[in-house]
C-alpha cells in the first residue's frame, strides 16, 4: 500500500534524522514505528472506550436485533414466585 503523508518540514527533517540514525531508509524507518505502535497498543474493550451515546446505540441494536424480536415471551407461569421457588427446592 502507498500512502503519501504532509508533514511540516520541522517534523520531516527529524524523522529523516531518526532513519538515518538508525541506518534506515524514511520509509521503513515510518513502518517500523508505524508496526511498534501498534504492536504495543493495548486492546481496549468497548464498555472501556465507548460514550453514553454509543452504549445507547448498542443497546438499542441489542434490542431491536432479530433474536429478541422473534422470542416469544415468557409465560406469567415461568416468572411466578411459587415457580421460582419450587424449581430451587427440587434442585437442592
Amino acid at each position: 500500500m502507498t500512502i503519501t503523508l504532509q508533514f511540516k518540514p520541522e517534523v520531516e527533517a527529524r524523522l529523516i534524522a531518526q532513519a538515518a540514525a538508525k541506518g534506515l531508509s524514511l520509509d521503513t524507518y515510518l513502518e517500523s514505528v508505524i508496526e511498534e505502535s501498534l504492536i504495543n497498543q493495548k486492546q481496549t474493550s468497548f464498555y472501556q472506550t465507548a460514550t453514553d451515546q454509543e452504549w445507547n446505540s448498542a443497546l438499542m441494536d441489542l434490542i431491536n436485533s432479530p433474536s429478541f424480536t422473534v422470542a416469544p415471551p415468557l409465560a406469567d407461569t415461568a416468572v411466578d414466585r411459587e415457580s421460582i421457588y419450587t424449581r430451587e427446592e427440587e434442585m437442592l
